[in-house]
């Protein structure tokens, strides 16, 4: 019989880091949860990090270091995936990074990570794990409340997050007949994980910005990383096709379907100076 699992990328860290923690606490024994999972497999970048999570789980762990910007990244986890073929219940793609920067001012390197992590990346590993997702299998891809609307300033982060959004929705209703889920997951600010930092570390500067020299000075009603990952992973029991694990996120989706994308990115830049 597979063995029944759950895949969290971008988990050494913020919201991957959360949902493996819940996982791992909703399970008892070899099961974990609804999904009655047997193992986590566990992906990011740096190994020492994953190794410390999953030292104190008690969940099954696969700890799987990869740098997904890196396309021989995702065949290492193909040819894994074909060699123990496992019954994915969960997939939760958190893999992400964004800069805050006037997009002049970023290195063509930075906005191809950011495009290659939240899009190709993304896309990549949903597609190497639908052939091991059966009825009732469950997909999380962290877009953001940026994929509603444009955002000077942190543009390029915003468009790749909104073509994670439409890839997530029309990827739903093609899943349909399969009884798989997908559900766009898509958070305001948050403020206690290395986003932020990560972000105002900008292109030229070696180090990060400070909050008068940053284009976006303050983030207000910032979620924590726990509330947002419990809400989400509830509304993705639940199967909503969307979640907004907040007020804020919640109000600006209905905002941005009420108010023109023009009127909408004048408000943030109202806001941004704050």
């Amino acid at each position: 019989m597979s063995k029944k699992i759950a895949i969290i990328t971008g988990a050494s860290s913020g919201l991957g880091r959360e949902f493996v923690r819940l996982l791992d606490a909703d399970s008892e024994g070899a099961g974990a949860g609804e999904f009655h999972l047997d193992a986590l497999w566990i992906i990011a970048r740096r190994k020492e990090r994953l190794e410390e999570l999953a030292a104190g789980l008690r969940t099954d762990t696969d700890v799987i270091a990869l740098d997904l910007t890196d396309k021989t990244s995702v065949t290492q986890l193909q040819e894994k995936l074909s060699a123990e073929r496992p019954d994915v219940r969960m997939l939760i793609n958190a893999a992400g990074s964004g800069k805050i920067a006037a997009s002049a001012a970023l290195p063509l390197e930075q906005v191809d990570q950011m495009i290659d992590l939240n899009c190709r990346a993304a896309v990549d590993v949903t597609q190497i794990c639908l052939p091991y997702m059966d009825s009732g299998a469950k997909i999380m891809e962290i877009c953001s409340t940026a994929a509603f609307q444009p955002i000077p300033y942190l543009n390029v982060y915003a468009a790749s997050k909104a073509f994670l959004y439409r890839y997530s929705r029309a990827l739903r209703f093609e899943l349909r007949p399969r009884d798989i889920t997908v559900t766009a997951v898509c958070p305001y600010w948050i403020k206690d994980t290395e986003f932020i930092p990560s972000a105002r570390q900008t292109a030229s500067a070696d180090k990060t910005m400070s909050e008068a020299q940053s284009p976006i000075r303050s983030f207000p009603l910032a979620s924590t990383s726990k509330t947002v990952a419990e809400r989400a992973l509830m509304d993705t029991r639940l199967g909503l096709s969307v979640s907004t694990p907040g007020f804020v996120c919640t109000v600006h989706r209905a905002a941005a379907k009420l108010l023109s994308s023009d009127i909408l990115m004048y408000i943030f830049d109202w806001l941004r100076k704050i």
